[in-house]
């Protein structure tokens, strides 16, 4: 059911060569109670088995689902996001990873807290390796309990009057608090910043370098807490041998108070 609303919403989903994981993230978005405009999966260079899942698909997820597909060249998540982000018909982006289960609740919670001149970062419940695979064999239903950290359990809760109380104010000032699987954008700031830094080529730090910018664009950050629910499969962590080049970057936008960088949105967009 789709609540009214004065904007159009593209969730966004990234995702590489794993196809089970996608369903399920598309299921969960099939059974959400606010739904989006539309679905664009940004694959980075995926095999044909994930182009099939896709379509399979298309007739379970109760809006139009773009695939926007690039060939594999090596770890481009920067590039498949902007390259999605041009492709996006909505005003307002939501963006997760292909790798996780939304709570039925989770676009209502983010709509809920989603305002001009803001961006808003979202937290996950990590799933313990025997849960994520018995929800990709047997297709369960997530339920509270299976975080494989203690702490993580305070993101499964949701209290309406709590999160939209604590979205200005949690994390005030610490513009690195985030999770770029659970963040949303209006579509003009990332146009604005230029969107994602294509410079950064491998594995992290790319939703905190956007982050700093849209801030020294003037868009706020705001919190989605007691809200927003995501339960995140498990899976190996990716390499990380190039987080310090990375880093370096951050620092620079950092130092130079940078809103807009030069490898960026522009080139994808007509």
């Amino acid at each position: 059911m789709k609540r009214k609303r004065d904007f159009t919403v593209t969730l966004l989903v990234s995702t590489y060569n794993k196809p089970d994981y996608l369903r399920q993230t598309l299921l969960s978005v099939a059974r959400q109670t606010v739904l989006p405009d539309e679905v664009v999966v940004a694959d980075d260079g995926s095999t044909d088995e994930t182009r099939q899942l896709i379509e399979d698909m298309r007739s379970i997820v109760p809006v139009p689902i773009q695939h926007v597909w690039h060939p594999d060249t090596g770890f481009r998540l920067s590039e498949i996001r902007n390259k999605a982000i041009a492709a996006a018909k909505g005003e307002y982006i939501l963006q997760i990873d292909g790798d996780v289960v939304l709570e039925r609740h989770f676009m209502a919670d983010h709509l809920d807290v989603a305002e001009p001149g803001a961006f808003v970062c979202g937290s996950r419940l990590l799933l313990t390796p025997r849960y994520t695979q018995k929800i990709l064999v047997d297709g369960m239903k997530v339920k509270s309990g299976f975080s494989s950290k203690f702490d993580h359990m305070l993101n499964n809760l949701r209290i309406g009057w709590l999160r939209r109380y604590m979205a200005p104010r949690f994390a005030k000032g610490q513009p690195d608090r985030l999770r770029g699987c659970n963040m949303a954008f209006w579509k003009s700031d990332l146009i604005a910043v230029n969107g994602y830094n294509e410079d950064m080529a491998s594995w992290g730090g790319e939703d905190i370098e956007i982050a700093w910018r849209l801030i020294y664009c003037g868009v706020q950050k705001k919190m989605l807490k007691f809200g927003g629910v995501m339960y995140h499969l498990y899976h190996p962590e990716a390499s990380r041998d190039k987080v310090s080049m990375h880093n370096e970057i951050i620092d620079a936008v950092k130092r130079e108070r940078s809103a807009r960088c030069l490898n960026g949105l522009d080139k994808h967009l007509q």
